[in-house]
């Protein structure tokens, strides 16, 4: 069989309904990962569905010079979604995509080329994006990438504070870090590193590719911690498994990006996809959900998993186990023995990123699976 570069799992996936996915022997899996938080509505919702048919009925494509109703509306409403003070919007394909037009816009509209990002951060595998993330594993074969990027320790206010200077064009993090072992930023190091930004001149990029569209229990990470950004990127569950990428900006951003530019930057396909995710994120009060269940799933592996594992962390949906040994063990059993598909964040944390849709019912019976598992 021909392929590329991914290593395939032994499970081929043939269908999806909702927060469940079925193989070609009819077996059917709970979706705890949502493929890296990419389905947000679940699989097959119907909303998605009908504005992808209707689109798909009267235009697939046009350049993005070309006004079209459906990519003017996504414009619309995101700027209206966005947190207060940034109003415009760029789109492209993909979150790595989004991050590097915001160290773009960054560069361009401050002049100046410092980045700070963090340990253990990840923003994606483009070049510009993978200089700013912190594993080596990821960046050694590209060698050498953007230059002038230092990273501080994730939390240390002292040090991001220290780092931000009159030569800084940004600092990039993730309100919640996911690859890096879902790990939050508490409310202090975030608005130290507003007030330092604002202080110097440069920009607070916050990624929101994983931690947006009501994951952790608002819309946007960010508004849990009352902290505006200068550039906003959004990406995964915006276009509930289609692709597309968003860069959020202030004006001040804005006014000079410079030239930047993508082909498929606003497909109208994906665009009507993307408006009736967010439409329906909005109109169904999927984050209050996804914060109620997120306490509740978190409550429920406290109770059972107790003192056999060393953390239990995250916010909303977003949910990390720290375990004493072997994740990927924990995430094979999960998957082969109790049909719960799931994720890891580094060597020892499984990784929980359900569709926004899961009930109690589906929290219980994954909390039930680990418990038989984690000894």
């Amino acid at each position: 069989m021909s392929g590329f570069v991914y290593s395939e799992k032994p499970i081929e996936i043939v269908e999806g309904d909702g927060p469940y996915l079925y193989d070609d022997n009819g077996d059917e899996y709970l979706d705890m990962g949502a493929s890296y938080a990419c389905v947000p509505l679940g699989h097959g919702h119907d909303s998605v569905t009908d504005a992808i048919t209707t689109q798909l009925s009267d235009l697939t494509y046009v350049q993005g010079s070309y006004p079209v109703a459906v990519r003017s509306q996504l414009y619309e409403t995101l700027g209206n979604v966005a947190p207060g003070g940034i109003e415009k919007v760029w789109l492209c394909n993909s979150g790595t995509e989004a991050n590097e037009a915001a160290l773009k816009f960054a560069r361009a509209a401050t002049g100046n080329t410092k980045i700070i990002a963090t340990v253990r951060g990840f923003h994606g595998r483009t070049m510009g994006a993978l200089s700013t993330t912190w594993k080596d594993k990821y960046k050694d074969p590209y060698e050498p990438l953007l230059e002038n990027v230092e990273f501080v320790q994730y939390g240390d206010v002292d040090a991001i504070t220290t780092a931000i200077d009159g030569n800084t064009a940004a600092v990039i993090v993730e309100p919640v870090q996911g690859e890096g072992g879902i790990n939050p930023a508490s409310p202090n190091f975030m608005k130290a590193i507003r007030e330092a930004t604002t202080e110097a001149g440069a920009a607070l990029i916050l990624d929101e590719v994983q931690t947006g569209l009501g994951r952790t229990g608002k819309l946007w990470a960010c508004e849990r911690i009352d902290v505006v950004p200068d550039i906003l990127t959004s990406a995964k569950g915006l276009g509930n498994g289609l692709p597309i990428g968003a860069t959020l900006c202030r004006d001040w951003i804005a006014e000079e990006y410079g030239d930047h530019a993508s082909t498929f930057s606003g497909n109208p396909l994906i665009s009507a996809a993307a408006e009736a995710t967010i439409s329906t994120i909005t109109d169904e009060d999927l984050p209050i959900h996804a914060a109620e269940i997120g306490t509740y799933l978190q409550k429920q592996l406290e109770a059972e998993l107790g003192d056999r594992v060393r953390d239990i962390r995250g916010e909303g949906l977003m949910v990390g186990i720290e375990v004493k040994r072997g994740a990927n063990r924990i995430l094979q059993e999960l998957a082969m023995n109790h049909r719960v598909l799931a994720l890891p964040a580094g060597r020892t944390v499984v990784r929980l990123l359900p569709p926004l849709i899961i009930d109690k019912n589906h929290a219980d019976h994954v909390v039930d699976a680990l418990g038989k598992i984690i000894d």
